[in-house]
């Protein structure tokens, strides 16, 4: 059974707050543990986002820290869950926190299925919510494209997830390993990130139809779901 992570007692108001408790979730857990290794993912990307925070890299620095604060929330919102009560888990963290243990699945299969989870369902959810709190809309003034800017800092985190598959595949040379990069070579953050841009979009255009709203989610929750269980099959 996996450890579990410190369950939040609130939700973080800053970046450097989301710093410190991914910090303490990585200290709490064993390395191997699933959630583990997405969260020591999350930690390397959100450090990267909030060096630039303050630089100049972002037109509206104010928007793009509510939206990582609001998004880094869900995370540890479903990280709380499963450290108290895991049936209260959310369905799209489902497949990762009832396989984070389980044998035989490599540290990279765990981190894209949290990537998965956390940019297919809940980016969309933390875009609407931002642009509702902050009263503007996803298409307005600079959002999309600082939105897109946070793509460049990815483009430097997947490669460096996937080298170090690469690195681990060449050292053991174990056929396993081999089905795994087929498994995962097909998943893209950024296509992703992509996608929940859209998807932010229409769920924007229907957040007043309750019937259309949560059949999108719906939807939305059940591929999220169906990836990461092909994303954590055992080789």
């Amino acid at each position: 059974m996996s450890a579990a992570a410190p369950a939040p007692d609130t939700p973080v108001a800053s970046v450097a707050e989301a710093i410190a408790r991914m910090e303490a979730i990585d200290a709490a857990l064993p390395a191997a543990d699933g959630l583990a290794c997405f969260n020591r993912i999350y930690l390397d990307v959100t450090r990267q986002v909030n060096s630039q925070l303050g630089q100049g890299f972002f037109a509206d620095p104010e928007f793009m820290t509510q939206l990582d604060v609001t998004f880094v929330n869900l995370y540890f919102g479903a990280a709380g869950a499963a450290a108290a009560d895991p049936a209260a888990v959310p369905p799209a963290w489902q497949p990762l926190v009832d396989r984070r243990g389980t044998a035989g699945i490599e540290p990279v299969q765990f981190a894209l299925a949290g990537l998965n989870a956390h940019i297919n369902h809940d980016l969309p959810l933390a875009v609407v919510s931002t642009c509702t709190a902050r009263a503007t809309a996803p298409d307005d003034g600079p959002h999309f494209a600082d939105y897109q800017k946070v793509d460049q800092l990815l483009d430097a985190a997947e490669q460096s997830i996937r080298q170090s598959f690469e690195d681990a595949a060449e050292l053991a040379a174990d056929r396993h390993l081999s089905a795994v990069a087929n498994l995962i070579g097909n998943w893209s953050i950024n296509g992703a990130r992509d996608l929940a841009w859209n998807n932010s979009l229409l769920l924007w255009a229907i957040r007043d139809v309750p019937v259309a709203r949560g059949l999108f989610l719906d939807s939305l929750t059940a591929s999220t779901v169906l990836a990461s269980q092909l994303l954590l099959v055992a080789v």
